[in-house]
């Protein structure tokens, strides 16, 4: 028996992927990168700066740490600019439905991302109150796919990675949760058909089942 749920936020509970692109596309298309939609694929679910580092890699310039921090930066105030346009019915339904039925199961509920946005994203969506405990990356120092973010969110919890699911659309999100001892719930993205995954959904509704 489960005692709590762990969600991923981007492309799982909001999805911010084209926000993330179009701020990526801002940013390679002044450094003269070619950055197509595929190149986005292999970078979901990892930090900014393992982003960047990936996206630089296609320049033949080399950066500074000063310049890299720079750029990201830069990244971050376009998406940033996004985020604000956001409100609540960016939420699909299905999102909002499965949240309370799983409350009223008695899960205890938590984000873990990686973003740092992550709280800012939860109130433009209004959805902060549905949540038992949000472990972004303000408060880790490894990105996925190590663990440590999901394990805060269970810290935070107080449930052991043995009682909690973690819900995923990112190939390294899956990677993390198996690495920290929670089973996995692939929900689209690069997540599906992934081996890791020991469950998979197409609809957040289905989690009710799995509980």
């Amino acid at each position: 028996m489960k005692k709590a749920v762990i969600f991923d936020l981007d492309g799982v509970l909001v999805h911010t992927d084209r926000y993330h692109y179009n701020a990526w596309r801002i940013l390679t298309d002044k450094l003269g990168i070619d950055f197509p939609q595929e190149r986005y694929d292999g970078i979901r679910g990892l930090s900014r700066m393992d982003s960047l580092e990936r996206i630089l890699a296609f320049s033949p310039r080399q950066f500074t740490r000063e310049e890299k921090e720079a750029l990201a930066a830069e990244k971050n105030e376009a998406y940033l600019q996004r985020v604000e346009q956001m409100g609540p019915e960016e939420v699909d339904g299905d999102v909002r439905a499965a949240l309370r039925g799983l409350r009223e199961k008695g899960l205890l509920l938590a984000v873990g991302s990686s973003s740092k946005n992550a709280k800012r994203i939860l109130a433009r969506t209004e959805l902060t109150a549905c949540f038992d405990a949000i472990a972004d990356g303000s408060m880790v120092t490894r990105a996925k796919p190590d663990p440590e973010v999901f394990l805060k969110a269970a810290e935070l919890l107080r449930v052991a990675p043995a009682q909690a699911l973690v819900v995923e659309d990112a190939a390294a999100g899956l990677r993390a949760a198996k690495a920290g001892g929670f089973q996995a719930v692939a929900f689209g993205g690069d997540a599906a058909g992934n081996p890791l995954a020991d469950y998979e959904v197409t609809r957040l509704t289905a989690l009710l089942e799995l509980v």
